[in-house]
């Protein structure tokens, strides 16, 4: 697993309908794939036992996410559908259905247009299944096909998201600036591991009207798995950001996650992960264990099949 908690931030997203941001931060377009969900080769379907219900994921034969059913039981649901021309994504529609029944004043459509121009620019409307706007984002791209600005305009008004790129010392930055104030950079940079491979160190900062709040570091392996994660927060008083949780993250030969190691002050607690395995070449778990929560999750998953090979007749 290559990062339990971005899947399961994942998985909250998709319940919620969500890929888009809903306050005044914005984010690029995000199009899911198999890997997202931790999930290896020509995976047609998946549904996943949870403990508030079921989840069910449909991908095409390129892998990526077409169709996503939260059920809470059989009559309480919501279904989030993706409709892709290639690799881009032309709409996302989130029905709500309670007791059975479509709830159309709080199921919503995402639609999406291309317009190349003058350089790149895809423009998201976001309505309700009522024709009510809600919101409107266009997404301008720059250089090397880089996000260069988001404008979101709704009732509100108009604000407006910059991101400027910078390359320093082998460094990379991105910061955002919403409406020109700094609210998140986040910086990439290389550093030889342990094992002498070079690892990848992210640094995120967030910012509240421009004044620094909380900052994660992430490191990745050389198979770009996240190895480790350290929070902190800033501290007014000695101005700087003070630590405040660290996460160690261990794989199997696999590539999944067996245990998640959490320290915060004095407190240290470790949750492992045991798997079961298909018959399948792809090798993807069936059922994930977690203790000492005693806590599991199940899944089936329903794969495209190969064609036969055609015999060649002489």
């Amino acid at each position: 697993m290559k990062n339990y908690l971005a899947h399961f931030l994942l998985c909250i997203c998709i319940v919620l309908g969500v890929v888009f941001p809903t306050g005044l931060s914005a984010q690029e377009i995000k199009v899911f794939s198999v890997q997202d969900f931790d999930l290896n080769g020509p995976v047609k379907s998946c549904l996943v036992a949870t403990d508030y219900g079921k989840e069910e994921y449909d991908f095409n034969e390129d892998g990526l996410l077409t169709k996503a059913v939260t059920r809470y039981s059989d009559t309480d649901y919501d279904i989030t559908i993706y409709k892709l021309d290639g690799s881009e994504l032309l709409e996302k529609r989130l029905e709500n259905y309670r007791d059975g029944v479509f709830v159309k004043n709080t199921s919503i459509a995402n639609l999406y247009e291309l317009d190349t121009t003058d350089g790149k620019k895809i423009t998201e409307k976001i309505i309700s299944y009522n024709k009510e706007f809600l919101d409107q984002y266009e997404y301008s791209y720059g250089e090397e096909g880089k996000l260069s600005t988001i404008k979101r305009t709704n009732d509100s008004g108009i604000d407006e998201t910059a991101l400027k790129y910078e390359v320093y010392k082998g460094e990379l930055t991105k910061t955002y600036y919403l409406n020109d104030i700094i609210f998140k950079s986040i910086r990439t940079s290389k550093i030889k591991g342990k094992d002498n491979t070079i690892h990848k160190l992210i640094l995120t900062k967030e910012f509240l009207e421009g004044l620094p709040q909380k900052a994660v570091e992430q490191t990745y392996d050389s198979n770009n798995r996240l190895v480790s994660e350290k929070k902190f927060i800033y501290n007014d008083g000695q101005k700087t950001f003070i630590p405040t949780e660290s996460i160690i993250y261990s794989y199997n030969d696999k590539g999944m996650l067996t245990s998640l190691k959490t320290i915060k002050g004095k407190s240290v607690t470790v949750q492992e992960f045991i798997y079961q395995y298909d018959s399948h070449d792809s090798g993807n778990w069936i059922k994930q264990i977690i203790t000492p929560d005693n806590t599991y999750k199940t899944r089936k998953i329903k794969y495209y099949e190969k064609e036969p090979l055609q015999e060649v007749k002489s």
